[in-house]
């Protein structure tokens, strides 16, 4: 379909904020006539409405895993769905959790739910999102579109997983946050575009210099997070159409930029390369 685009709303790693134009993970999936959304960083409310989408035409909306940089706007951006005038259902996908986490997000936010119900007549908020926790294997179907999972290795999460979207000849993968892990090769096999996360060893180096508890997050990007290198095996591996870096580590420090990533992933990968950026739009 000449409609169908992925557009990277947010690309950073990790949940902190230290420049605008480099916001924690979310993406825009249009296909076969859904528009979906892939994590819910901070920002992907406004990311969405920057980009030219309307809320009110958002199908369903799939988090990968709970993480603050996946998940923590999962809340506020359904809500600010609701009050754009939201009168259909939309479905929420996450891994299990994820409905204490809206079950409490609602309870935060009961006195406001309950005055606009009764002052402006709206719908309860919970009657227009259904929200289903998923673990390995089809997750749904969303029309013609088909949504499978395979849990990948992220440590200490358990219950994190890398997302496919099938439609017709049409497959998009999602990598989701993980160490380098070779059945997303196989799960990945075929794909159009494979949107992987990407660490570049220099910015670890960097980032470690300004960071108090710098052994402690070496340890934990070693043991949870991909190099751009190891995209590219995998990308090589699976022989996609186009491998494009997400959740980039790091995504605001000016001495790394995107010739870093590429130089790391040519070790293994000679095919076509995007390093995402936020708001960029990919048509397939």
């Amino acid at each position: 379909m000449a409609n169908d685009c992925l557009t990277l709303l947010g690309t950073k790693g990790g949940p902190a904020v230290r420049s605008p134009d480099a916001m924690p993970t979310a993406s825009l999936l249009e296909l076969g006539g859904q528009t979906i959304v892939i994590d819910c960083g901070i920002g992907v409310t406004r990311a969405i409405v920057s980009s030219g989408r309307r809320l009110l035409d958002l199908d369903a909306i799939f988090i990968t895993h709970l993480h603050s940089d996946h998940l923590l706007e999962l809340g506020p951006l359904a809500h600010t769905i609701w009050t754009s005038g939201l009168k259909r259902n939309i479905q929420v996908f996450g891994p299990q959790g994820c409905l204490e986490y809206w079950r409490h997000f609602l309870s935060s936010m009961a006195f406001d739910n309950a005055m606009r119900v009764e002052d402006e007549g709206r719908p309860p908020i919970e009657e227009l999102f259904t929200v289903s926790e998923y673990t390995e294997g089809l997750v749904c179907q969303l029309e013609s579109i088909s949504v499978s999972a395979l849990r990948v290795n992220h440590p200490p999460v358990t219950e994190c997983f890398a997302l496919r979207f099938e439609f017709g000849d049409r497959l998009i993968v999602f990598s989701a946050d993980t160490a380098y892990f070779p059945p997303l090769a196989e799960f990945s096999e075929g794909a159009n575009i494979l949107v992987h996360e990407a660490m570049v060893e220099e910015g670890i180096e960097l980032l470690l210099k300004r960071t108090a508890n710098a052994d402690r997050l070496r340890e934990h990007l070693d043991a949870s997070h991909s190099t751009a290198e190891q995209a590219g095996l995998i990308a090589n591996k699976a022989g996609v159409g186009k491998l494009v870096l997400n959740h980039l580590i790091p995504a605001d420090d000016s001495n790394i930029g995107s010739a870093d990533f590429l130089d790391e992933v040519r070790r293994n990968w000679r095919g076509e390369t995007i390093v995402g950026s936020d708001g960029m739009e990919i048509m397939f």
